[in-house]
């Protein structure tokens, strides 16, 4: 196993334990909400958002109670995205993460209020003290977080994907879609670090620019795990995106170019961190990871 697997099977398994913490068993008489909560969450995944924070966090020797809060908060966010992602309204799957989708092992409204539970205790985890002992850090990190998973974000990404379902988009749409509801919640997890660090504003646009190529070639790849991957390695249904009849970066540019082209942008995200010099090759090495993934 490579320095990169190895960090992060090790922060998956950080962040899972503080998902655990955050997100106790409950006997109360409404335990089935908090066991849908548990179940979108601790159902593993790869985690790579809550792993961008700890190492953004890590550039500038941020604690790791305070990154490990804030990575909780973001896998929170996407985990309830998912959740409603995957709910008949919208792309209607029954697997996700090689099991039954909430909604499939649970039931639909339970699905919904999993999702709005998870969305919510997000800002209350980044809003406590426990977070950062600075208030104005705390009302950064809520106010990015929320204009990254709101609709100028990921919210209305998906709005535009549903368009997508029923208009024929270009490259420059499909790329405005993918950069709302993929790449906004990348550059939050890149940009946290800086946030709970107080990085200067070159460190801040470094970062930046880093998330902005990199959420690209993180969503280029997924079209092309969705045209040409195994579902019984990713988990999930092959070209569902085809079925939907939506255009995505490989029906119009083509399986190969979508392939150089996701090359290309990871080589262009990993020279933007020329100014934390070594520190920064874990993040380095993130970007020829999400192309070259299989799952």
């Amino acid at each position: 196993m490579g320095a990169l697997e190895t960090a992060l099977t090790e922060a998956a398994e950080a962040v899972g334990r503080s998902i655990e913490r955050l997100l106790p068993p409950s006997d109360l008489a409404e335990a089935q909400l908090h066991e849908a909560m548990r179940y979108a969450c601790l159902g593993g995944g790869k985690r790579l958002r809550p792993f961008l924070v700890m190492q953004s966090s890590g550039l500038f020797a941020v604690g790791g109670d305070h990154a490990l809060r804030v990575a909780a908060a973001v896998e929170f966010v996407h985990c309830y995205s998912l959740i409603h992602d995957d709910l008949p309204a919208m792309d209607d799957s029954d697997l996700r993460r090689g099991r039954p989708t909430v909604h499939k092992q649970f039931d639909e409204a339970t699905a919904i209020l999993a999702g709005d539970g998870l969305l919510t205790y997000a800002f209350e985890i980044l809003a406590d003290p426990e977070t950062h002992e600075d208030p104005h850090v705390r009302c950064q990190l809520v106010t990015a977080l929320a204009r990254a998973a709101g609709p100028r974000g990921m919210v209305g990404g998906q709005m535009l994907d549903l368009i997508a379902e029923h208009e024929t988009l270009d490259i420059g749409a499909i790329t405005r879609l993918q950069r709302m509801k993929t790449g906004e919640m990348i550059a939050f997890s890149c940009e946290a670090g800086g946030i709970l660090g107080r990085a200067s504003p070159p460190q801040r646009q470094a970062l930046h620019n880093f998330a902005h190529d990199l959420g690209l070639a993180f969503q280029i790849a997924d079209d092309l795990l969705d045209a040409e991957g195994d579902p019984a390695v990713t988990g999930k249904p092959a070209g569902s995106d085809a079925a939907a009849g939506k255009a995505t970066f490989v029906s119009i540019l083509g399986i190969e170019r979508a392939r150089d082209q996701a090359r290309l942008l990871a080589g262009q995200a990993a020279s933007h961190l020329d100014i934390f010099d070594g520190r920064a090759d874990m993040l380095r090495a993130v970007a020829g990871f999400v192309v070259e993934r299989r799952a």
